[in-house]
Formats: C-alpha cells, structure tokens, sequence
C-alpha cells in the first residue's frame, strides 16, 4: 500500500520560493486507476516523481507498505523505482539507439536478471501491447502509438507494483489516445496506475478514482480511501538491482554505433597522442635494437681480451702524456734527448703482467659466478697452429694454414707481425675460429648457399656483402696457384706491368671445397727411437696428408647489409670443436706423451734441456745411441745431426708450442663477449670481485690484468644514447597529457548530450554508480578505440619512414613497434580515458533525474 502523509515540495531557488505542494495526504489502493487532474503548475508532475522516488519532498512523509521513507538512503531509492515503480512518460523517453527490445529490457538489466530471461519476459510484454512484430525496429521507425505502447511495455516489465503515467496520452492523435488508455485500463485491474492529466474527460471516462490539485492542494478526491480496506501487508524481499559492467558496455557500445563517423573521429582526435607516443616509442625502439645491434658487432669484433701476458695499457699512454708533459730546463740553443725510449722500457719491464688463465678459467666454469648472464659467449685460444693443407697433392703438398704466402715472396712473417698491415682476416690468418654463439652469427651473417657447420671437421666460407673474396685468401687457401705470386712479385720488381686476372666461381664448385688436416706431431717420425721431422720429405708429406681428417666446406656466409663487422675479413671459419678435437688427438700422440712424461728431458735430443748452445758431438753419445746412429743412412744422419742442432738450445714450453700440446685447461687468451655495454660493466665488476677474493686470500699471482679498450672508446657514445632517451621520454609525458585533457573534454560532451539518458536510467531504477559506470564504460570503448587506431596509424607510417631512412642512411626497421609496447600503449590508453573521464562520469551520476529527463 501506498500512503502519502503530509506532504509539501518547496522549490527554493534564492531569489525566489515556490510551494509545488502543499500539506498533501493521499492513500492508495492495490489495484486502482487513478487519474491526477490539475490544470498546469498545479503540482501534479511533482506528485508523480515524488510517488516515484525521482524527486524528495521537503517535508511529510511517503509510506511504502507501511515503512516510512524518511530515512531512505539513494540505494533503497534505486531499488524502490527498479522493482516498485514503472514510469510513462508523456514523449516516451525511449533510448533513440536501442531497440524496441533493448529499451524494455533495460529495466531487468538492472536486477541483474540473465540474458535470456530478459529476452523471453521482454517478449512476452512485448506480445501483451501488440508489438512483438516490431521489437527489432529502433524508436525512430515506429509511431508515437507504438513508442508510447513500448513506454508501457518498458514499465511492465519488471512486474511493478505501481504504474506512473504522465500525460500519456499528450502527443497522441485521438484513435490512438483510445487504444493506450485501454491498455492502461487494463493493466489497473491488476496494479495501481496513477495517471498525471489535465483532460478532464479522458479521467471521466477511464479512472476508478479522480484526484483534483490545485495551487499544490487537493481540492476533491471522487473515491477516497478508507481504513476499513486496510489489508495485512506481505513485505517481500526484492533483490538487489545491480547493472553489470557488460550491460554498461553494451549500452554505451550502441550508443557510438549510432554516431560511427563521429566516434571514430572522436577516436581518431583521442589517437593522436597515442600515434606520437608509439612513433616516438618505435624510433627509440628501432634505434635501440639498432644499437644493441652495433653494440653487439662491435663488442663481438672487440671483446674483452685477457691474455697470458699483458701489459696495462693505462700505465703505457700515462708514461706518454707525462714524456710530453715533462718541464724542463734546457737552453734553446742546443737540441736535447727527451727519454722516452727509456721510460717506455723501464715501464715494460716493470708493468708486464701475468695472468694465470687457469685459475680463471676455473673460476668462470665454477658456476660460482653469473657471469654467463651477461655474455653472448666466452672464447678460450690456445697456443696451437691448425695444419690445414690442400686435398690435391698431385703438384706437391700446398699448405694452406698456417698461412705461408709471404715465405713464397720471401717477406717472410715480419710485415704481418709489425702489425701496420691488415689482409684479411686480422694479421695473415685466413683460417680462424667461430665464436660458440650461432644465434649472434645469424644476426651478423645471411647464410648464401649451404648451411652452417654442424661437425667438428665441417668449415664455412665467408665473403663480403658483395659476394667477393679477397685474391690474398684465394691465394692462402689455394684456390689460385701460390707459384703464380713469385712471377707477379719479379715483374714488379722489374718495373714491367702486370695484370691481375679476375676468377669467379660458382656455389657448387666452393661448397665441393675439402682441406686436410694433419697433427702437429704427425710431421715426425720415430725410427730407432729417434724423432726425425719430416715435413721436407714430399712422400712422407702426401702420405701424412693423404690420411689427414677431411675438412669440409659445408656453407658459405656473408655480412648481412647493417652488420659493422669487416667485410674484409673473408676466408674459412671453423667451430672451436675443431680445436678440442686438434687438442685431444694431438695428446694422444707417442711423441706427445713422451715429451708430456719427460719434462725434463729434449724429446728431439734425448737430453736434458741446456742453453749452453753445445754442438753435436758423437764422443758424448752412449753406446746405445751410437749403435742406433750406425744404423741410420747419411741422409738420416744429417737430418738428424740437423735436427739435434736446431734443438740443442730448445726449452721444454718451445717443445711444447713446436708439437702443438696445450692443456685445454690453460688457455692463453680468454675473449668475453658481453651482451651490450651495461653487461660489459657487470662483467668488470665479475672480474674485480675474482682479484679482491684472491688479494685477500693472498694468491696474488692469479689477479687478472686487462684493458679496456672499447669502453674507453664508447663511453662517450652512450652519454649521448641516454640523452637522446630522456629527451624522447619528455616527449612522451607531453603527449600523455594532451590526450588526457582531450579525452577528458570529449567525455564531459558525451555526458551533456547524453543527458536525458542519465534521467531515464534513473528513472527506471539506475543507480548513481550504474550512471557512472556507464560512462565508465563510454571511455574505455572510446579510449580502446583510440588506442587500436593509434597503433593501425603507427604501424602504416612506420613503412614509409623505414623506407625513407633506408634510402638515405642505409638501415633498415629503424622505427620498429614492439609488441609488448603496443599492447601497453592500448592499455594506457584505456586506463587515460578511464582516468580522464572518473570527473565527466562522476558529473553525470549527480544528475538531478527529473532535470535531466526535461533535457531536450
């Protein structure tokens, strides 16, 4: 039962005070149509919201079955109007971009009420006003019956107990105005319908029961309530209406579906931040795998590089500087000495350090250490020489490693050790070792023909970017005749002119290319218990190469067009299991074990190591020795006589070096890689907390020494990569917060136009928190939207400026988009439009209902 008790509205509006009602007690029947009639400004409306929670009164009380109103918080308001009360209004107040459908449902969606329950019911009301044929049109394709007929199916639908209408029938043609108001005649048997009008014979003909107002009073009640019909009240417990955040999306989704160029515009303006943000984010990308890149290259060309024996390079360019810096004395009229000669032999006698790489090859395998973490790999060399020779032997034996091309010149080594000359493949080596970290090299290198090594004895051919290799490597590896450079060296020395004849050769006929590989060891021979080398004697040689391990050309590789390696570095790589392999079989040698059982003992000379430099004499030979020497030929015995001399003098290490033993514990280099120059540092770090432990464990024999050369070059380089950083990190933050006051502007519009929305949400039981969350979910679409055309833009500009700086600068994806980043950036896109819109939002849900539903 509804009961109003006293009741007066006061609108206070400063200046002006006007009573709407005035001291007004009305009850009401269960089932009942009653018409309020009232000539304009009689405060009939204002009953009306007041009946249906839209507006408070200002004294008095409203008694909802028997429990009165006055301590009503905005939550019992909301379920009192969503489970109580159906509004129709006068000019329908149908969502323009819902269905017929939706707009009845809506009523349900707030109770929380499952899709296909809201479906069926919304249906079967639909059904109940004539309608069901049309509840897929929007409100636009139908008439003002039909609208007003869906006003009352949107009432119906949550089963209300009472039935507000407000001058339904206003906008109505007659035949029309008939239909509704038996339709509201119909309902009433069952629900108290409370019609607002002025037309005094529509009350006639259709209410049970008429209630005149005026000048805020009740004037004449036709069939007043008396307290005989008082029946006992069942207070039933409603359920709590809630609208999902799905059913908020779906709303606001419609919504902008209805204005699709204008939301996609308006998507488009929310965008631009995120386009400056994600193309300023895909250079700083782009730029930043590029250098990584270059780091990478060149800390893959220049590692850090510990040696057996080194010497401090700091110490060295500090005895320059202060040589130069020397002040002196001397008259200028003589010309004098400065010493730095004997500054710099005096420092190097001095600052020549030894590394004890065994103690650190050990403590770097430990797994004590994370070192590993900042490393695309760590290299150890060894003191050993690969014997590579030509597979062809039929012109005589033509090695190929070692590197003999400037012995046939007769320049010997001397050039390539002074260390101003570069052919190839750093000093004269045409032949070296792959680093163990396949995923690097294929970033430096593009596999033309074959596939990389897979085998210890399987090799790989690298070229330069133009598919060319350097005449000095085909020379070395035999590919041209190494005879042909004396004729070209005697012509120039003559002065005559000579042409240099270009060779190409096809995929098939390099990766047919096969080497051989012989021991160290295999050159000597053991006859009569006496190491003879060998390496003049041609049969020996073809034989020891006939049976040598066949090494493969497997693949051919080149720089790819950004790697900043030297594309002159062409020739044969190999893995490092070639190396331990070299190793492992070398040591398993007769002459290798002897030597490595006899420390002391020459194994060439069958004597203990001297340096007295005594020559061969057949008077201090044993008798054993004697009789062996007896047996041998004069050629033998000259070798061997040769042999003896060439020794005579030679330490155990020399014979060591000479027969290729190394211990693959005690390496004589040690090359880190680092990922980029930030691991470089941790490196160094590694390496400073190692000399700390063994200073204070007092081993300092195995403290590590070592210069950096590349971080003294690149520190300055990335100064100014940071730099640049912070500088596009302020451009971010700019562009962060002009799309948030652009968003935040767009939203504060979406809710002025959406005004009238907030009055009927309201009215059919929306609460202050459903409103906000609709708008809520308004800017997240919005802000989803702009962030997804952000990165569609981002991504279509990025071909042209990739392409644009290919062409002038030669890279390649300099603005390159990561993932990861663009599906932040679409993230805190959302979250800005959330952000920027919680005031616009927070602004709608303190709408004033019956304001907002007079909003046109």
């Amino acid at each position: 039962m509804l009961e109003i008790k006293n009741i007066s509205k006061v609108y206070d509006t400063g200046s002006f005070v006007q009573k709407a009602l005035d001291d007004v007690s009305i009850k009401f029947r269960e089932s009942d149509f009653v018409c309020i009639l009232g000539p304009s400004g009689s405060g009939k409306t204002t009953l009306l919201n007041i009946i249906g929670g839209l507006d408070q009164y200002t004294s008095g009380d409203l008694i909802i079955n028997e429990i009165s109103t006055k301590q009503y918080k905005d939550k019992d308001w909301d379920k009192y109007r969503n489970h109580s009360i159906g509004f129709v209004f006068q000019n329908y107040n149908l969502i323009p971009h819902q269905s017929c459908l939706s707009n009845v449902e809506l009523a349900l969606t707030l109770s929380g009420v499952s899709k296909d329950e809201r479906r069926k019911k919304a249906r079967e009301v639909l059904k109940k006003v004539g309608l069901e044929e049309h509840m897929h049109k929007k409100p636009n394709q139908m008439s003002g019956g039909q609208m007003q007929r869906i006003a009352i199916a949107r009432a119906l639908i949550n089963d209300p107990d009472i039935l507000l209408a407000d001058e339904p029938t206003g906008a109505l043609d007659s035949e029309t105005s008939v239909q509704i108001m038996d339709l509201l005649k119909e309902i009433a048997k069952e629900k108290l319908v409370i019609m607002v009008t002025h037309n005094g014979e529509i009350a006639d003909r259709y209410a049970t029961r008429t209630i005149k107002l005026l000048d805020g009073k009740v004037i004449d009640d036709t069939k007043p309530f008396r307290n005989e019909e008082i029946k006992e009240i069942k207070q039933e417990q409603k359920k709590k209406k809630s609208m999902s955040f799905k059913t908020a999306i779906s709303l606001s989704l419609n919504n902008l579906l209805t204005k699709k160029t204008r939301t996609i515009l308006t998507s488009f303006a929310g965008s631009i931040g995120i386009i400056g943000i994600a193309l300023i984010l895909s250079l700083s990308n782009g730029v930043q795998n590029y250098i990584n890149k270059v780091e990478k290259d060149t800390l893959s060309s220049y590692p850090i590089t510990i040696e057996e024996t080194t010497m401090d390079a700091g110490a060295m360019i500090s005895v320059l500087t202060e040589s130069n810096n020397r002040s002196s004395n001397t008259k200028q009229d003589k010309i004098y000495s400065n010493d730095l000669m004997g500054d710099m032999i005096n420092m190097m006698a001095t600052k020549l350090e030894h590394n004890n790489l065994k103690e650190f090859k050990k403590f770097l395998e430990s797994g004590k250490t994370n070192i590993k973490d900042y490393t695309t790999t760590i290299q150890y060399s060894y003191d050993l020489n690969l014997q590579i020779y030509k597979t062809d032997t039929s012109d005589g034996v033509v090695q190929v490693n070692p590197n003999q091309i400037f012995d046939i010149l007769g320049l010997g080594n001397s050039m390539m050790q002074s260390g101003n000359m570069s052919f190839g493949m750093g000093a004269n080596n045409v032949w070296r070792e792959l680093i163990d970290n396949r995923e690097l090299l294929k970033t430096q290198y593009d596999v033309i023909a074959g596939n990389w090594p897979n085998n210890y004895n399987e090799v790989i051919l690298i070229v330069n970017e133009n598919n060319e290799i350097t005449d000095y490597a085909l020379y070395s590896l035999g590919l041209k005749n190494q005879n042909d450079l004396k004729n070209v060296m005697r012509d120039i020395m003559e002065g005559k002119e000579f042409k240099v004849e270009s060779t190409s050769y096809t995929y098939e006929e390099l990766l047919n290319l096969t080497f051989k590989l012989i021991l160290n060891t295999s050159i000597y021979e053991n006859k009569n218990g006496i190491w003879t080398d060998k390496s003049e004697d041609q049969e020996y040689m073809k034989n020891i190469v006939k049976n040598g391990v066949d090494i493969k050309v497997v693949g051919i590789i080149k720089p790819n067009g950004e790697a900043l390696i030297n594309s002159n570095n062409t020739g044969i790589a190999y893995t490092s299991d070639l190396t331990k392999y070299m190793i492992n079989e070398i040591n398993k040698t007769d002459i290798a074990k002897e030597q490595l059982s006899n420390k002391d003992i020459n194994v060439f000379t069958k004597k203990p190591f001297q340096t007295d430099g005594k020559q061969f004499d057949m008077n201090n030979l044993s008798k054993e020795e004697q009789l062996a020497l007896s047996k041998l030929s004069q050629e033998e015995l000259a070798a061997l006589i040769s042999n003896y001399t060439n020794n005579i003098n030679a330490t155990y290490e020399d014979n060591l070096k000479r027969l290729g033993i190394v211990d693959i514990n005690m390496p004589n280099s040690i090359n880190i890689y680092p990922k980029n120059f930030e691991a470089k540092e941790s490196i160094a770090s590694i390496i400073s907390d190692y000399n700390n432990l063994q200073k204070k464990n007092k081993k300092d024999e195995n403290v590590i020494t070592y210069t950096d050369y590349i971080g003294l070059m690149m520190k300055s380089v990335t100064n100014v990569i940071n730099v640049i950083s912070y500088i596009l990190i302020a451009f971010v933050a700019i562009s962060l917060v002009v799309s948030s006051i652009m968003i935040g502007i767009i939203t504060y519009i979406s809710v002025l136009e959406r005004t009238k929305e907030i009055g009927i949400l309201r009215a059919v039981g929306a609460s202050k928190k459903d409103i906000s969350r609709v708008f809520n979910a308004e800017t997240m679409i919005v802000g989803f939207t702009a962030g997804i055309i952000g990165i569609l833009v981002t991504l279509i500009l990025n071909i042209p400026i990739n392409i644009i700086i290919k062409h002038i600068v030669d890279i390649s994806n300099i603005t390159s988009l990561p993932i990861l980043g663009a599906v932040l950036l679409i993230v805190i896109s959302v979250i800005l439009t959330v952000i920027a819109g919680l005031i616009p939002s927070k602004i709608a849900s303190k709408k004033d209902p019956v304001e907002a539903l007079r909003t046109e």
